[in-house]
């Protein structure tokens, strides 16, 4: 096993992983919330925490390593010079324009124990937690009918989107909403000081904070020459184009990008949720994309320069070219059943975690796809998920992959 960042495929043997075990940031969730922080309900926490320490139970049994995203800040955060440096630019990042706040925010996060500090940023920072004295203006005054100083980041259990292992190089994104911002942080603290995880001079390929909005859910690692990326809701084009032209230019393989453009809406928010690889010929796909899909790519001339091309095609014929197969398995999510589909596709039945080439970890719940899976070859390891599933992503989207076979 090649040691460091090491990600030129999504489907060779996983060898370490990066999750976030949920916390109490779950439970600031409320109805008055859920379109600020993306959410549309409410997991109960205990039940979450179970089933996803039986993601990490199943990735552990077949010989995943596991890295906690707290525990891999904490390493980060050990010097006390870099902790007040990444405090202050926490507080400019929660978006406080209130100097006074600020300021008390800041002298009591830096009394915190590394540990504390690092739940209470990711669980929110309440009012009742730092009494202020004195509401010097009509903003600070406005801003205390709201619980929070800075909001909890329920997202961050959905550690697939703050980055990308991209071959031996990482994204640190630029999140395309202001509820998710703040998690790119950490990583962008983790690339620079905690070199057990990632080494040092490991390149980047796009750097937070952007400035464009990119995120993890629409990179796939196709092969150790192509890289997929859904134009999306949640990517832009200027960062797919940034991107691109570094990884082309300073990686030591890949050779082209393939764009795929996917509807803008919440049912399709990133190419992960439509579109996910199995095994060296097998695909699990929403029904909906396989009408002809507009697609760009990216590739270097003779001078290094970008060149950019557009086609039509369905998708079959897009993989088959692209990976040189000579026929490729689409696995519909929900097979023939237009009520099964719409209902799997809403609990991420497309979205699996390939952990080998033909072994998947899914949801439980989406046990038509699961059935398909199977049938087709494809060895599947369920996790429970009745509450997981609540938060609209699935084992991919809880899973950021640092080395592989």
């Amino acid at each position: 096993m090649k040691q460091g960042v090491n990600v030129y495929s999504e489907i060779g043997k996983l060898n370490k992983v990066f999750l976030h075990r949920l916390g109490k940031e779950l439970e600031g969730l409320v109805p008055d919330n859920f379109e600020r922080l993306l959410f549309d309900d409410i997991p109960y926490l205990d039940a979450a925490q179970y089933e996803h320490d039986c993601f990490a139970d199943v990735l552990r049994e077949n010989g995943v390593e596991v890295l906690y995203f707290s525990d891999q800040a904490a390493i980060a955060l050990q010097e006390k010079d870099v902790r007040h440096k990444f405090i202050k630019e926490f507080v400019i990042e929660s978006e406080i324009t209130s100097p006074h706040i600020q300021e008390a925010i800041y002298e009591y996060l830096k009394e915190l124990p590394t540990t504390v500090l690092i739940e209470k940023m990711i669980s929110g920072i309440k009012k009742s937690d730092i009494p202020v004295k004195a509401l010097t203006s009509l903003s600070d005054i406005v801003a205390e009918r709201y619980p929070y100083y800075t909001d909890p980041l329920p997202n961050l259990y959905f550690t697939r989107d703050p980055g990308a292992c991209i071959g031996n190089g990482m994204n640190i994104h630029c999140m395309s909403t202001k509820a998710r911002r703040r998690e790119s942080l950490f990583l962008k603290y983790m690339h620079q000081y905690n070199s057990a995880m990632i080494p040092p001079h490991t390149p980047l390929w796009y750097d937070y904070p952007g400035p464009y909005p990119i995120e993890g859910g629409d990179i796939l690692v196709l092969s150790p020459e192509i890289v997929a990326v859904g134009y999306s809701q949640r990517t832009s084009a200027e960062a797919i184009e940034m991107m691109s032209e570094n990884l082309l230019k300073h990686s030591d393989s890949f050779k082209k990008v393939l764009i795929f453009e996917i509807p803008q809406c919440r049912a399709f928010m990133h190419l992960d949720t439509v579109f996910t690889m199995v095994d060296y010929d097998k695909f699990t796909i929403h029904p909906e994309i396989e009408a002809p899909l507009h697609i760009y790519e990216i590739m270097l001339n003779g001078e290094g320069k970008p060149v950019f091309r557009s086609s039509t095609d369905v998708l079959t014929n897009i993989l088959k070219r692209e990976l040189a197969l000579p026929a490729v398995q689409l696995i519909r999510c929900g097979g023939a059943d237009k009520i099964a589909a719409q209902r799997e596709q809403w609990s991420d039945g497309s979205n699996t975690l390939a952990i080998a080439p033909g072994v998947v970890i899914t949801y439980d719940r989406n046990y038509v796809t699961n059935d398909l899976l199977d049938k087709s070859g494809v060895k599947v390891l369920t996790i429970p998920s009745s509450e997981l599933s609540r938060g609209r992503g699935g084992p991919r989207c809880m899973s950021m992959p640092v080395n592989r076979d």
